[in-house]
Formats: C-alpha cells, sequence, structure tokens
C-alpha cells in the first residue's frame, strides 16, 4: 500500500455561531459528555449520534439519536439537526465526517480524522513536519517480516489502525516473536517501533481555530500502566522549558501542516539524553486534559467548543496545579467481591482539592474508564500531596 502525506487544506475562518445553535457530536463516551456539558454551559443546544441507548453523552445531550455511525439516514438526520459536528473519539469513521461535511460544518475534518486513525501515515506526517519519532518499519505482508532491519528490535509491534490504551500492542525481543506477534495480531498492517530508553511521557493539547489561530494547554507529564494512562501532572515535573517549549511547538506544527480545526492532542517521549520523539496523536480532546476542567481557566472541552463555533481563542493560563488519576473500573472490583462495590468517595472528597468526575456509566469492568479525580493545590506539592492521599484512600498504586 502507498501512503502519501501532503499538507493539509488551509481553511477560511468559521462565521461565529452564537449561543443557541445546535452542536452536534458523534460519539457517546465520556469525552462526549464533557463536550456536551461545556457547550450547554454557554448556551448551546446538543444533539449526540451513537449507537448505545444508554451512552454517557447521550444522557446529558438535548437530543440522542441512538444509530450507528455508519447509517447514512442517521448521518443525515444529524446534518440536519447541528449547526456544526464534532467527534469525540479517533476511530469514528472519517467517511461519515465527510458526508456530514456536505451539509453542515464539521471540524475536525474527516480527511485530518483519517491521519490520526492509520499509525504509518501518522508517523509519516511527523516526519513531513519535521518532528522526529521512533525509528519503525510499515509492516503489511508476511515477506516484509524477514526483512526488518535488526537495529529495530527489541521493539514494540503496533497495529496500523483501531489501537488504542495498549490494544494491538505486543512487545517482541527476537524475529521469531516478531512473526508470532505479527500472527496473534491477525496478519494486519502493522507498524514496529524500535523500543527507546524513555525517561518521560509528556503530552501537548492544542486547539486550532478554522482562522489558523492556535492556543495549547499547558505541556503534561503522563504516567501508564498496562497501556493505559494513570496520572497525568502539571506543571510537568522535571520538564525543563526548553523541552516543554519544543514539545508544544511540535503539536502546533502538526496541526498547521494539515491543516486541523479543532483539540488535537500529541503524545511524545523524552529519552534519557533528553531528546524528545512523537508517539502518537489524538484528533480529539484527551484523557490527559481532563484536569484542565478544574485547573485552568479553560479546559479543553470549551476549547474544542470555541473551534467549532468559531469563538475565539484566547490563551489558556494555569491557575491551580494540579494532579488527575485515572479512575477504572478495578476499583469497584475489590478483590474476590462477589459484586461491584462503590468506593468512599466520602473519604476522598474529604481531602483539600479533590475534585471527583463520574461518568455515568452503570457498569465497572476492568480497565473501563469510570472516571477521574484532579487534585488541586497551591503549589505543586500541595497537589500531589492531595494526590497521594486519595490514592491511598482509593488503594492506588503510587507514583
Amino acid at each position: 500500500m502507498t501512503r502519501v502525506v501532503v499538507a493539509g487544506p488551509q481553511l477560511p475562518g468559521f462565521a461565529f455561531l452564537a449561543p443557541g445553535a445546535t452542536l452536534g457530536v458523534v460519539g457517546g463516551g465520556q469525552l462526549g459528555r464533557m463536550f456536551v456539558h461545556a457547550a450547554q454551559r454557554m448556551g448551546y443546544r446538543t444533539v449526540v449520534l451513537d449507537p448505545d441507548p444508554h451512552s454517557p453523552a447521550g444522557a446529558v445531550a438535548h437530543r440522542h439519536i441512538a444509530a450507528d455511525w455508519h447509517d447514512p439516514a442517521a448521518l443525515d438526520e444529524l446534518a440536519q439537526a447541528a449547526d456544526a459536528v464534532t467527534t469525540e473519539f479517533e476511530n469514528v469513521p472519517a467517511e461519515a465526517l465527510i458526508r456530514l461535511a456536505a451539509h453542515c460544518r464539521v471540524a475536525p475534518a474527516g480527511e485530518a480524522v483519517a491521519r490520526c486513525q492509520d499509525r504509518a501515515v501518522e508517523k509519516a506526517q511527523f516526519a513531513h513536519c519535521g518532528v522526529p519519532c521512533a525509528p519503525h518499519a510499515v509492516i503489511e505482508r508476511a515477506e516484509q517480516l524477514e526483512a526488518v532491519d535488526a537495529a529495530l528490535l527489541p521493539g514494540i509491534l503496533k497495529t496500523a489502525r483501531l489501537g488504542y490504551d495498549g490494544k494491538g500492542q505486543v512487545r517482541v525481543a527476537s524475529r521469531a516473536e516478531l512473526r508470532a506477534a505479527w500472527q496473534a495480531l491477525g496478519g494486519v498492517a502493522c507498524v514496529l517501533e524500535r523500543r527507546l530508553p524513555v525517561a518521560a511521557e509528556l503530552s501537548v493539547i492544542v486547539a486550532r481555530g478554522a482562522d489558523g489561530g492556535a492556543v495549547a494547554l499547558p505541556v503534561q507529564h503522563n504516567l501508564h500502566r498496562a497501556g493505559i494512562l494513570a496520572v497525568t501532572r502539571v506543571p510537568a515535573p522535571g520538564i525543563d522549558s526548553e523541552t516543554a517549549d519544543a514539545a508544544s511547538a511540535a503539536a502546533r506544527d502538526v496541526a498547521e501542516a494539515i491543516g486541523y480545526v479543532g483539540v488535537l492532542c500529541v503524545e511524545f517521549f523524552v529519552l534519557e539524553d533528553g531528546s524528545l520523539v512523537a508517539n502518537e496523536m489524538a484528533p480529539r480532546p484527551h484523557n490527559s486534559g481532563h484536569y484542565s476542567l478544574d485547573a485552568c481557566d479553560l479546559s479543553q472541552f470549551e476549547l474544542q467548543v470555541r473551534t467549532l463555533t468559531g469563538a475565539p481563542l484566547t490563551m489558556p493560563w494555569l491557575h491551580s496545579p494540579a494532579v488527575m488519576l485515572n479512575l477504572l473500573g478495578d476499583l469497584w472490583l475489590p478483590g474476590d467481591a462477589p459484586a461491584p462495590v462503590e468506593p468512599d468517595w466520602a473519604s476522598v472528597l474529604a481531602v483539600p482539592g479533590a475534585h471527583l468526575h463520574l461518568y455515568g456509566k452503570a457498569e465497572p469492568r476492568a480497565g473501563r474508564k469510570m472516571g477521574h479525580l484532579t487534585l488541586t493545590g497551591a503549589t505543586p506539592q500541595a497537589a500531589d500531596g492531595a494526590a497521594r492521599a486519595a490514592a491511598a484512600l482509593l488503594g492506588l498504586e503510587a507514583w
């Protein structure tokens, strides 16, 4: 398969959609729910397209179209109901967004989302923008396994599409393990990345308007466990201003190169030698930006509303240092309990600076994102101390 990467279209500015207009979102998960909350707070009506009749976003929107994202009739219904449409997850069919764009404003555009759905295209896009990423090889056929450069081992084999939260990834140390992993992943198109000596993981959330103006949230320091984000700290501890500025500039460069309109997250690795490499990007708000609801004057979801409606983008500022803890379904499933057990929220909320956000999901499952807890403080040390106290109450592993 030949992949061609070119600079994206530079769109003219959107005419401002004033409060009272209807904003649509494709996808009904927690990101859609928080977008709906932000839009409603600003005076907009909302409509959600999601097949789950009990979706978190659909439960709070003014209107819920319970249908598949591929359903042409449902897409047409959404286009008629909404003045503008966005998305809340990266695996929404890009063709659906392109179809919607023929009838209403859509941001981000389907073409931009498609670039983020394929790891090989994504990495080619980073190279096109002059943003370093891990040495890698694209594997689409069995014979390419034997031609892989030995310097890429040990590495991580990742499916080119539909992978997130550690899914579709296998660590490999030898060519035999690589062959077995590729077969285990279904023999689909994959990217093999060389394993790098990572010292820290960062993310940058950029909001870019149709007029080309862009702003960014502060650089975030992330800790993952089992491929799922566990802890985000802001300001990013141990990260100097030069590294933070370089990450923010690289994220903006990528957004500009693909003509992106909306909220985009770019994840980075800081290597042991201090160098910075891009890992991946997500065409939507990101788990690592949830702290902005409580710690910034503008959250990532209000920025999403602003980019969609053509509202002015002002630079968000961090008014409170923060630590965000991801709350997975495991918390509700301690040990051999025969049924889910609700965590002791009263004790957690007694911790100064605690802000609890639950996503309205009825069934806790291991690894399922049920909510997040943000701890704010007057200083980074105060926020960290509060977060450690809350983590101990919840039985979460310290960092």
